[in-house]
């Protein structure tokens, strides 16, 4: 059997991944605080027919060698997290973050992670994400406050109608080694993991931690262009590969018509 066979099957699977992961990033173009992914592969073993630099019967040396290698396989689908587009809302609620760092969030009594700032208040003046999840360490805004001001050191400051001062409490990030380590749990969320490390709290604005932008979002960081350019490559890839698969197969088909 042709090995051209398996390895052009395992570069149609191969782009088929790279494909979905274009779509989700697509997708998501619009979605606060999303950050894209990139498929990353590797190639698959090689059948060694020669070993470089095995001695000649004349005393020479082969200088390359022959290895066939055998396709292509998905190494892992990784995040980035490289920094989104702002945009401007005046939402007094609405909180980005610029540089690094990630709110903290209680999600069905489990610790998670977000760069999505569109907050709101739950019924009892807690700041909360759009499904409910507190904002961790929990901040209640008292029900006569009228403005809301955040300073780029995460600290909020709650005002009356007469200007009286309401409230003052400090919003916290988090930081990890390995943000691409996290795991993605959808609504926006990440929980911590072995591969991302553990999570390292500190005020914005500390050495190694990003400030705070109030009445502002951080939008997704996929860029349509580039995602479209990824599509055309995978979708040329694929057919490419469809095509070895065909090849052999007529190879295949001349070898079986020698005897009739």
């Amino acid at each position: 059997m042709l090995r051209g066979l398996w390895s052009g099957a395992t570069g149609m699977q191969a782009q088929e991944l790279k494909i979905n992961v274009v779509a989700n990033n697509l997708a998501n173009v619009s979605t606060t605080g999303f950050k894209k992914s990139r498929s990353n592969f590797q190639d698959l073993i090689y059948q060694t027919m020669k070993v470089a630099g095995a001695e000649t019967p004349d005393g020479g040396q082969v200088p390359t060698g022959i290895q066939v290698g055998l396709g292509v396989k998905a190494g892992s689908v990784q995040k980035l997290f490289t920094q989104g587009d702002y945009v401007q809302t005046d939402n007094q609620l609405d909180m980005a973050i610029e540089g690094d760092g990630m709110f903290q969030v209680i999600h069905n009594g489990n610790e998670f992670y977000t760069r999505a700032g569109n907050f709101t208040l739950d019924s009892e003046g807690f700041i909360t994400t759009p499904i409910g999840d507190r904002l961790q360490p929990e901040i209640s805004i008292p029900e006569e406050t009228a403005v809301i001001d955040m300073d780029s050191y995460g600290q909020i400051t709650g005002y009356d109608r007469a200007g009286a001062i309401t409230i003052q409490e400090t919003v916290t990030i988090h930081t990890f080694i390995n943000p691409s380590g996290l795991y993605a749990a959808g609504d926006n969320l990440f929980q911590e993991t072995e591969g991302s490390g553990t999570a390292t709290e500190g005020t914005p604005g500390d050495l190694g931690y990003g400030t705070t932008v109030n009445g502002f979002l951080e939008m997704s960081n996929v860029s349509v262009v580039e995602e479209m350019v990824e599509m055309i490559v995978g979708q040329r890839a694929y057919e490419a590969n469809s095509k070895t698969i065909q090849t052999a197969d007529s190879m295949l088909q001349m070898a079986n018509n020698l005897k009739r």
